[in-house]
C-alpha cells in the first residue's frame, strides 16, 4: 500500500510538472498570437504605402500631364506658334546688289558663297530628281526659277521640288520678253505664276528672274509689288547655248571662267547640265567655296533704311 500510494504521489507530481509546462507553452503561444495582430498591423500600416505611392504616382502623373500639355499650351498660343515656325527659316545674312551678287548684309559674314539657279522648269521628273541628288550630296539648295505654263502642266514636278527643300522661284508664265509687253499683260505674266505656285504648294515664291534678264523699271515695281526679290545673275554657265550642247565639261569650265565671291549662278534643266553638276560643285568646294541657302536671302538692308529715311 505504501508502495502504491507512492506511486500514485510520484505520478501525480509528474501531471502537476506536466500541466505547468504546458501552460508556460500556452502563454508564450499566446505572446505569439498577440503579436501577430501587431505583424498584421504593422503590415497594415505598410498597407497604405502603395496608396500613399499611388498618390505620388498620381501627383508624378499630374507632373507628367503638366510637362506634357506646356507644349500644348505653347502650340495654342498663336504668338508662340510664330516664333518656332520662323525659328526654322535661316536668318536673312545675304542680299541682292544691283549687279544681282550674293552680297552678306554685315561683316564678319562669308563672302565666298556662290548661288545656284535652275531656269525653264519644271521639265522632267528625271532630270530634276538627279539635279536634286546632287544638291542633297553636296548639301546645298538651289532656286528653281518655273514657268507658269509648265507648272499648269506638271504640278506634280513643282511639288517634287518643293517636297525635296528645294526653293522655287518665279520666271514669268510664257517665258517672254517681258520689256515688249504692256503693263498689264506684265503684271498678269508675273502674277498669274505666283497664284499658281500657291495653289501647287501653298505657298508664293520670293524670288523673281525675268526670261532673258531682259526687265526695266516697271517689271521692278511689279516685282516689288508682290514683295518678290528681283534678279538676274551674275555668272552664266551657258548651258543653253548649242554650241555646249551635251558637254558638260564645257559647262563647268564657263562657270569656272567667270568665278567670284557672290556669283549669282545661272544654270538650266538639261541632262549635260545634270552630268555636270556634281563635278562642277565638287570644284567649288575644293576652291573654298559655299552654297548660299536661298532661305537666308533677303530685301537689301541699305535700300529699307533708304527707303524709310
Amino acid at each position: 500500500m505504501t508502495r502504491l500510494l507512492y506511486k500514485k504521489i510520484l505520478l501525480v507530481a509528474a501531471a502537476c510538472v506536466l500541466l505547468s509546462s504546458c501552460g508556460q507553452s500556452g502563454s508564450s503561444a499566446g505572446q505569439t498570437d498577440s503579436s501577430a495582430p501587431g505583424e498584421e498591423n504593422a503590415a497594415n500600416t505598410a498597407v497604405p504605402a502603395p496608396e500613399s505611392q499611388e498618390t505620388a504616382d498620381s501627383a508624378g502623373g499630374n507632373e507628367i500631364q503638366t510637362a506634357t500639355e506646356a507644349p500644348q499650351d505653347s502650340k495654342s498660343d498663336p504668338g508662340s506658334g510664330e516664333a518656332a515656325g520662323e525659328s526654322q527659316k535661316p536668318e536673312l545674312l545675304y542680299h541682292i546688289n544691283k549687279a544681282y551678287n550674293v552680297v552678306p548684309n554685315e561683316e564678319g559674314t562669308d563672302k565666298k558663297v556662290v548661288l545656284l539657279t535652275f531656269d525653264d522648269g519644271p521639265k522632267e521628273r528625271e532630270m530634276i530628281e538627279g539635279l536634286i541628288d546632287t544638291l542633297d550630296k553636296h548639301g546645298a539648295k538651289a532656286i528653281f526659277f518655273v514657268n507658269g505654263y509648265r507648272v499648269k502642266a506638271h504640278p506634280e514636278l513643282l511639288q517634287l521640288i518643293h517636297e525635296r527643300g528645294q526653293i522655287v522661284g518665279n520666271h514669268s508664265w510664257d517665258h517672254i520678253d517681258l520689256k515688249k509687253e504692256s503693263e498689264a499683260n506684265m503684271r498678269q505674266q508675273i502674277e498669274d505664276v505666283q497664284a499658281i505656285v500657291k495653289e501647287t504648294i501653298g505657298e508664293t515664291p520670293r524670288f523673281f528672274r525675268p526670261p532673258f534678264g531682259s526687265g526695266n523699271d516697271v517689271t521692278h515695281q511689279i516685282a516689288d509689288d508682290n514683295g518678290l526679290i528681283y534678279m538676274t545673275w551674275s555668272n552664266g554657265s551657258l548651258d543653253w547655248d548649242s554650241k555646249n550642247k551635251n558637254k558638260p565639261d564645257a559647262v563647268i569650265q564657263n562657270v569656272l571662267d567667270q568665278l567670284h565671291a557672290g556669283s549669282n549662278i545661272l544654270m538650266h534643266e538639261l541632262p549635260w547640265t545634270v552630268e555636270a553638276l556634281d563635278e562642277l560643285l565638287t570644284k567649288l568646294e575644293d576652291k573654298g567655296y559655299g552654297f548660299v541657302d536661298p532661305e537666308s536671302i533677303g530685301p537689301d538692308p541699305a535700300a529699307d533704311s533708304a527707303d524709310a529715311g
